[in-house]
């Protein structure tokens, strides 16, 4: 690993920790020229899973982008990052199963849409408005409606 602060390409591993996950390993590494300590991350190599747009167009699935659409949906809102790592898993999941590895826009959108509803409800509605694109008002009051009714229901 290239040293980040000298360039030097020899190192050691100082200590190695798994994430609570197991998804991802933290290593601390000391490099061999300068002795400074920097971290480095590993990951698996996911398998490419290709998105298939509104528009027909395809596009490699980016977790980070729809993990960004989510965390704007629930911002300032009382949600853990890792309720929403959890979404982008459920997404993942999904998509591991699929014997094409092809996924469309709408799906993603749907289970989304499905485990915000689940888990705050102001994050389902911010999240919706932007996925269903709301021509106006009326549309969006009708969503807001239809979350009003269940809640009332539930009652």
């Amino acid at each position: 690993m290239k040293c980040p602060f000298c360039g030097h390409i020899g190192d050691r591993v100082v200590d190695s920790r798994e994430s609570k996950e197991g998804e991802l390993i933290r290593r601390r590494r000391e490099c061999l020229g300068c002795n400074r300590r920097f971290t480095s991350y590993e990951r698996l190599d996911e398998i490419q899973f290709m998105v298939v747009k509104k528009d027909g167009r395809r596009e490699i699935f980016n977790r980070q982008k729809l993990l960004n659409g989510i965390l704007a949906a629930c911002q300032k809102r009382p949600v853990r990052m890792a309720d929403c790592q959890n979404i982008v898993n459920d997404v993942l999941a999904i998509l591991y199963e699929k014997p094409d590895k092809e996924i469309s826009s709408n799906e993603i959108g749907e289970i989304v849409m499905d485990r915000l509803k689940a888990l705050d409800q102001v994050a389902y509605v911010r999240f919706a408005s932007v996925y269903r694109a709301f021509k106006d008002v009326t549309e969006f009051m009708g969503e807001l409606e239809t979350l009003i009714m269940k809640a009332k229901s539930k009652e």
